[in-house]
Order: structure tokens, then sequence, then C-alpha cells
């Protein structure tokens, strides 16, 4: 197999461009940095596209490897010929591959084995060959042996038969047909274990639907529910198709006396081997497709939440809401320092619910908070509340917003949180992270465990390997994307920079805490284990607000320093003119001049100078500021004041694949069906909306009773 060509042919690109990335990366060069600063080389292929073709990539590697490491083994064996050789080469998946190898791995101690065992394998081969006057019973006495074991005739046909269903389960064209059959024509089967038990599987206790068409989201469902003991689930397909196929490899004389007993070898070789073999392999390449769906689904409503845009220089007081420990409260600077801490107690008597208020009134007006951000776990509906009345009462303007909560918990007891803040207790420091993450939701994200944040379906049940690679690459693109203050990042957050592994991102943070700031990027090259390779896959990404070279707070890599100097050199402009409106007119004086004319003259590739450009222009640019804000808001709903045909304004917190849940303002999200987004067809909902993003909505029905809200885009 020739990988790189495959992969132009799978992801549909030129084969210069494959070959590019391909380099790059097994030079050690990250995603990121390839997509960002090595757009000639591969045509100014996005970061998605280059992570995909990588993924593949492994894939393909490991399959050439399992590949020769199966052909060592056959040939190993003895049995290695030009026709197996052939099949080998020309498989496409792994699943091929090994139903080539199927009959030539060890075994455990089998029906057939123990046939062998009795010399019953000659007597197989006899009726496999199917001769036309023969007669089976007569040939069958001749294997009757006390000492084999094999007493009557019936026993010595009936092991034969055993070694050839063995030998048909392992067929592996045979195989391949039938689990395609499997795939097109098959049907998933779900039943009660228990018609009596309640749970909220009560849909599939009775349900089936076609293989091919089964959305993702009831394939989890079901899997959730057979492995909590609810479901019993199985996938079948008409069993004479399927011994029709089996019959057209194993019978090629009808006429012959010894068919019937091949009809029973492909009877009993299907029901007994092949049928649970490819339930299996349906099962698992369904469960494979639907979290396939859920990972990319997760990952990119984990982009959209990273991306949203922070609510910049506001005094944030950030409300940990609870029952009987209280509401926890921290007030937080405009930088994310904390000010101030507190336990509220608000759902207590009136008199500490006054208290309470009168200290949140007091922290207001000491610190200049501007807004609260009230995280949506327990007790989070009385907290709203409370802050609503209370906001009635006070001067100046302050709004709020409930914010998830999903992994504050999570952080609050790690090894980091307990190093960032190890005077505060674990309640007061989820108090921080919710003010924190409505700041800067990508700098107080990064600190959490991805699938810790909640913005999938299902992600408990998903491969772990797949899931965290993704969310892993979402995180990384994110943060190399807007990039990160070289002199106020976290570790967590330096440690999703391109080429800093966690030593450096520490290492970066212990030179600063000994050496102060950073002047230039080049000081990185002073840091501990920060070598070329690593400096050159960051230093791009690392921002320095007010060093000594403008250049360095422009996402303009230092090997291009010298290239930027000779643009502002060329177009009339100055180093010092970077930040100032003079640069204004600098993309109107490279169109003049001529792009490729200028790009010529530098002796840099288009697409490089365009991005040079842009960051001159711009310099520290970031591209969260170009969506539209966070919704903030000042008074809130109740369920009992949803009434049916309501308009109101949300914010969109999770895109599933039947639907999207909206913030209303009311305790309980609503949902948005697929049906109700839009008037056209859509396959999932993440074609039209994103996590975050503000829609307007109507209310189709309220279920006060079981705290359910339905929603439409309609008409809207």
């Amino acid at each position: 197999m020739d990988i790189q060509q495959t992969l132009a042919q799978e992801c549909n690109l030129q084969a210069w461009q494959v070959a590019a990335v391909v380099s790059l990366y097994d030079e050690g060069c990250t995603v990121p940095f390839i997509a960002r600063y090595r757009k000639e080389a591969h045509g100014a292929l996005d970061d998605q596209t280059i992570h995909k073709i990588l993924e593949r990539l492994e894939y393909l590697r490991n399959f050439t490897t399992r590949r020769d490491e199966i052909h060592t083994a056959i040939d190993t064996l003895g049995k290695m010929t030009d026709a197996i050789a052939a099949a080998l080469q020309g498989a496409k998946t792994l699943s091929e591959l090994e139903d080539i190898y199927r009959p030539y791995r060890p075994k455990r101690r089998t029906r057939a084995t123990i046939a062998r065992e009795k010399g019953l394998e000659s007597l197989a081969e006899f009726l496999a060959a199917q001769a036309k006057n023969c007669d089976p019973y007569h040939e069958a006495k001749r294997y009757i042996n006390a000492e084999n074991g094999v007493h009557t005739v019936e026993e010595a046909l009936a092991g034969a038969q055993d070694i050839l269903a063995e030998q048909l389960s392992d067929h592996a064209d045979l195989r391949r047909r039938l689990r395609n059959l499997y795939a097109v024509t098959g049907t998933l089967y779900s039943k009660a274990a228990n018609q009596d038990a309640e749970s909220v599987y009560t849909i599939y206790y009775d349900y089936q639907e076609a293989v091919e068409k089964i959305p993702g989201h009831r394939i989890l469902a079901v899997n959730r529910g057979e492995k909590e003991g609810f479901l019993k689930v199985s996938v079948s397909m008409d069993e004479a198709k399927a011994l029709q196929l089996a019959a057209r490899e194993m019978i090629t004389q009808p006429a012959s006396p010894c068919a019937p007993f091949l009809e029973a070898v492909c009877k009993d070789s299907y029901t007994r081997l092949i049928a649970p073999s490819i339930e299996r392999e349906t099962r698992n390449m369904l469960t494979d497709r639907a979290a396939a769906g859920a990972i990319q689904n997760f990952g990119a409503n984990l982009k959209e939440l990273l991306m949203q845009p922070p609510v910049r220089n506001q005094v944030t007081m950030g409300l940990d809401p609870g029952y009987r420990t209280g509401c926890k409260c921290a007030v937080v600077d405009g930088t994310g320092k904390v000010l101030a801490t507190d336990v509220l107690y608000i759902t207590h008597s009136e008199a500490q619910k006054q208290t309470a208020a009168a200290k949140v009134k007091s922290l207001i007006q000491r610190h200049g908070v501007g807004v609260i951000a009230i995280g949506n776990g327990t007790a989070s509906k009385e907290t709203e509340i409370f802050v609503c009345d209370l906001l009635k009462t006070v001067s100046q303007k302050v709004s709020y917003m409930v914010v998830s909560e999903a992994g504050a918990s999570v952080y609050s007891a790690s090894k980091l949180a307990a190093e960032e803040f190890p005077q505060f207790d674990l309640t007061l420091r989820s108090a921080v992270s919710i003010a924190r993450r409505l700041q800067d939701p990508l700098a107080e994200l990064v600190k959490i465990e991805p699938k810790a944040i909640g913005v999938g379906q299902y992600q408990h049940d998903m491969p772990k390997k797949e899931l965290e690679t993704e969310l892993n690459f979402v995180v990384e693109s994110c943060v190399n994307a807007v990039g990160a203050d070289l002199n106020t990042a976290s570790v967590p957050l330096l440690t999703r920079v391109s080429g800093i592994t966690s030593s450096i991102a520490k290492n970066i943070v212990a030179y600063r805490e000994e050496n102060g700031r950073f002047e230039s990027r080049a000081q990185l090259k002073k840091v501990p284990k920060l070598g070329p390779k690593a400096f050159e896959q960051c230093a791009g990404f690392l921002r320095i607000a007010d060093g000594k070279n403008p250049l360095d707070k422009t996402a303009v890599h230092p090997e291009s320093y010298a290239a930027a100097q000779q643009l502002l050199d060329t177009l009339g402009f100055q180093k010092n003119d970077i930040g100032t409106q003079k640069l204004a007119e600098l993309q109107a004086r490279a169109d003049t001049f001529g792009e490729n004319a200028l790009a010529e003259k530098i002796g840099i590739g288009l697409p490089t100078l365009r991005d040079m450009i842009s960051e001159l222009t711009r310099p520290g640019r970031d591209p969260r500021d170009e969506l539209p804000p966070p919704m903030l808001r000042t008074d809130v709903l109740d369920m009992n004041d949803l009434k049916v045909g309501m308009e109101l304004q949300g914010t969109v917190r999770n895109v599933i694949d039947f639907g999207a849940f909206v913030d209303i303002g009311v305790h309980q999200d609503g949902l948005v069906h697929i049906s109700q987004i839009c008037d056209r067809f859509i396959k999932h909902p993440n074609e039209v909306l994103k996590v975050g993003e503000t829609v307007k909505v109507r209310v189709l029905a309220v279920d006060e009773k079981k705290g359910r809200i339905s929603l439409t885009m309609k008409d809207l």
C-alpha cells in the first residue's frame, strides 16, 4: 500500500500536499505549527484537514504493520501462497486482514479440533469432494475406532461436519459478504430485561430499527440500557439469505449424496459460529460509528464553548450555589486575581438571607462588581432569584449570567487548584473558577479535563483514547488560534501551546517567577529544556504585550521577523508603527504594490505575506472578539411564567444528535428538537446551531411535573 497515495485519494488532496504534511509531522512539527507557519509547503490546508490526515496516517501505518505481522505468521506456518499474499495486499481494512488470518490463527480447543484428533479430517475432505456416486455412510464406517473415541457412523459423520463447519466459518470472502449483508439488511432488536422495571429506557422495551438507518444516539442509548441491565439487545438478518450464501460456497454438486450433510454443515456453521461472530462485529461497527459521531459532536461543541467571547476587564463575582453548605462567593478583578471570598446562606432563614444580601451589596460596592456568574448546579434557581431581587436594590449597573459549572468540582479538587489556591477550601475554589470562566472561558476551562466539561452526549461511554485524542486536539487548536500571553499564561494554558510539554510549561513559569517578565520571545531560549525545535514550534503562538520588539505581540513567527521588517520598509512604515493607526493603510499599499510582486521581493510565499499583513494591521488580534458577546441577564423567569407561544431569547447550552438545549432564563433548559430548528431538512443540529450562540425561540409546551420545556425556532 502506498500510504501517501491512499491518503491523497481519501482526503481528495494532491499527493504533494499529503507528502508535505507527513514529512513535517515526521520531523516533529505539531498540527497548529504546520497549519499556521508552513502553508506554502502544503497548500494552506486548515488544521482540521491536517488532523484528519495524521489520524488516518496512524491507522494506515498500524494497518501496514499488522499486515506484515500476519504475512510473517502465515509464512512461518508454511502456509503462505500467492493467493493469500495477494489477498493480504488487497485488503483495505483491519477486519479483512483478520478474516484472512482467521484459519491460521491459534485457536482454543474446539469441536473441530477434537474431531481432527480423532482422525476425521480425511472423512471431512471426502464429504467436501462431493463425488457423484459416493456413499458417505459406507465411507464413515472406515473411521470407527474405539481407541480414537469414534464408536458409530453417526459420530464419525458428525465429527467430519464439525471440521467443515469451522472451515466454512473461517472463509474470508463469505464473512465479508455476510458482514455487508448485516450492515445493509440487518435489524437491531431491543427488549426489556424485566418488563416491570421502570427506567428511562422504556421506549426501547420493545423496539427494532434497521441497522443501516439507526442514528448514533439511539445506538448509544440501547448500549447503555443493556450495560445497566434494563435491556437485551440483538442484531439479526434473514437467515434464509445467509444460508443461501453459505451454500454457494460449500455445495458445488447439489446431486451428490454428500449434499444433505453439507446443508447441515451450512446451518450449523452459520447459527453456531458465524452469526454470533458477525453479530458482535455488527454491534461493534454500530458502536464505533455512533462513538465517532458523538466524539465529533463533542469536539464541535467544546470548540464553540472554548471560543466564547471573554467578558473583559470586568470585576466579576462568582457564585457556586448550594443548600446545606451555603452559596460560595468569590470576587475577582479584571485579570482574575481573587479580591474577596465569603459564604452566603440564601436558602436558610429569612434573617440569614438578609445577611447574605447585605454581604453581596457590600462586595459589589466595595470592589465595583460589574457582572455576576452563577453556577448552574444545585440551588442555582434560588440563587438566581436572590441575585435578581438584590440587583433591583443596587444603584450601579450589574448584570448576571448563569454559567455551566461542569468540571468546576473536578478542578477544585485537583492538585493544580490546590497549588493555585492553597488558602481556600474546595468550595471556594469552585466559586473562583465559575467567575473566571465567564471572564475568559478558554483560559479557565483548559485547567479541566475536557470530557468533564459536559457538552456532549454519552461521553463516559466513549472509547477513552479516541475521545481524549479528539478533545485534546480541539483544546490545542483553540489555544493556538487565540495565542497565549507569555507573561500571564498559567501552566495548563502553556501546556496546550504548540511544542510545549508539561515540564517545559512549568519551567517557563519558574523562569518567569525567578527572572521577572519576559521582555522578548528570544528569552524563551534560556528556559531549561526548551530547545531549538520546541522554540520553533511554540514561539509564534506566545505573545508579549509590551516587549522590546513590537513584533513579539503579533503572531508573526520570529523566523519571519526579517521578512516583516522588509515588508514595512518596502511599503514605507517603521516597526514602531505596529499597533498604531498608521498601519491601517498597510493592506492598501500592499495591493497597490501588488501582492505577488511584494511576496517575490521579500522572498516569502503569498499565504505568509497575507498572514503577516493581517497580523501587523491588528497585532494580538483575538478571534473571539469578532463573535457576538455572551447574553447577560438582569431578570429571571420561572416555569410558571412560561406560556405556550411566548417568544424568548436564549443561549444554546448543548447541541446533540436529536436537538439542542437552550437556556431561556429558567432553571431547566428547554429542548429544541431537530425537527423544530428550521424549515429545511438538516442531518444534524450543528449544521445550524452552535454552543454559546444566542437564539430566538418560542415556547411549544411546558411540562412542570417532568420539568420539560419544548421550544421551536420555526417562523421566527
